[in-house]
């Protein structure tokens, strides 16, 4: 008969967190779920636990996270659960109390898996964004040893954010003379936390300090910046006479808001630009931080303006957006865009006469770029096998 898996001592750790005041959201997929009864089974444990997720199919995470995901068990991905944890967790206790936490592993299971065994447990809260990776060795333990480690891991940093102690001392004591748990640690700017928290509207994320003069806004993801980016930059600050800023909004319309570690990356790929960092995910949102701006933009941008999915599958709410916009919105300079190898022309488009009106549709002979943000990334970081 297999070995059962143990349940991590957690009652020190949940001490912790109830003088802290946390309200921790915690979510595992791949390993890490014994920490969810060593929680919840606990006195008390309702006044810290807000809820465990365990969406353990890839469609589930995909649901969780808002798309098909590069990897299911790196870093980043740890990132991205903490993060929509972090949001569970802020909803119901607000951004100061807020703790998300997520195990993400690939551990011994039926068929033998072509990568290593690793455990990545990401604790996000709104002044930081740390990572604890774990590698195991292969075939040296059993699936319920495995999970054992992946529990501990999720409550040893859970414990060391709230303040129990350094370390991870219940996972070393698993480990035995194998690897240790390695982890990073990203520290946000004040601004960061600000706009994370809500008590900014924005913050300059590179570039001169802000000022009064007026700039036309660039939205954009912007991972990477890439050529295509800087050439639509040059076109429209000539077209408008204004200097253009980057606009990164760490909130997004159906996908967890950008941690701070996926922030500081960004903003180094913005070094030397002029950019902000905002959380607006609609264009309606942009206006109020940004009112009577122009805005510059490419195709695949232009038509959400008008989509009702981005309004909550509300034609109501996409009719009164673009009205807005068209009023609020002082010119918009929209770029073509190639899609699998054919040039979308945005003046073809049918877009509502309130965006047409306002519009300056920059043509091919004057700007095409055949850049794929998803492949450079691809090439700069090959995703681990999960």
């Amino acid at each position: 008969m297999p070995a059962p898996v143990t349940i991590p001592d957690a009652s020190g750790c949940l001490e912790a967190l109830a003088r802290r005041g946390a309200r921790v959201a915690l979510v595992a997929t791949g390993g890490g779920t014994a920490a969810i009864p060593g929680l919840v089974a606990l006195p008390g444990a309702s006044r810290v636990v807000v809820e465990a997720l365990v969406p353990y199919a890839r469609p589930a995470v995909d649901a969780l996270l808002g798309g098909t995901q590069e990897s299911y068990c790196s870093a980043r991905a740890a990132r991205r659960l903490a993060m929509a944890a972090w949001e569970r967790a802020r909803r119901a206790a607000g951004p100061e109390a807020a703790i998300g936490i997520a195990c993400t592993a690939a551990l011994a299971t039926l068929d033998p898996k072509r990568g290593e065994h690793r455990v990545f447990v990401a604790v996000q809260t709104l002044g930081e964004t740390s990572v604890a990776a774990l590698p195991l060795a292969k075939d040296a333990r059993s699936r319920a040893a495995e999970e054992t480690i992946a529990a501990a891991l999720v409550v040893d940093r859970l414990a060391a954010v709230a303040g129990e102690g350094p370390g991870t001392p219940r996972t070393d004591r698993l480990l035995g003379d194998g690897p240790r748990v390695a982890v990073e640690r990203t520290l946000a700017e004040p601004g960061w936390a600000g706009v994370l928290g809500g008590s900014l509207p924005r913050t300059r994320l590179a570039g001169p300090p802000a000022d009064a003069a007026p700039e036309a806004i660039f939205p954009g993801s912007f991972d990477p910046l890439h050529d295509g980016h800087r050439a639509m930059q040059r076109i429209a600050s000539r077209l408008t006479g204004l200097p253009v800023a980057y606009e990164l909004s760490l909130s997004n319309v159906d996908k967890p808001s950008l941690d701070h570690a996926e922030i500081a990356r960004r903003a180094a790929g913005l070094a030397g630009e002029r950019a902000w960092l905002t959380a607006a995910p609609t264009f309606v949102d942009k206006l109020a931080i940004f009112p009577g701006a122009v805005f510059v933009m490419g195709a695949d941008t232009f038509v959400r303006l008008w989509n009702p999915r981005y309004y909550g599958d509300c034609p109501d709410r996409a009719a009164e957006a673009v009205a807005r916009i068209g009023r609020g919105a002082a010119r918009l300079v929209v770029f073509g865009r190639v899609r699998d190898g054919v040039f979308l022309d945005p003046a073809g488009l049918a877009a509502p006469e309130a965006l047409r009106a306002i519009a300056t549709f920059v043509p091919e002979a004057e700007f095409r770029a055949d850049v794929s943000s998803t492949a450079l990334r691809r090439a700069a970081e090959p995703p681990p096998d999960a």
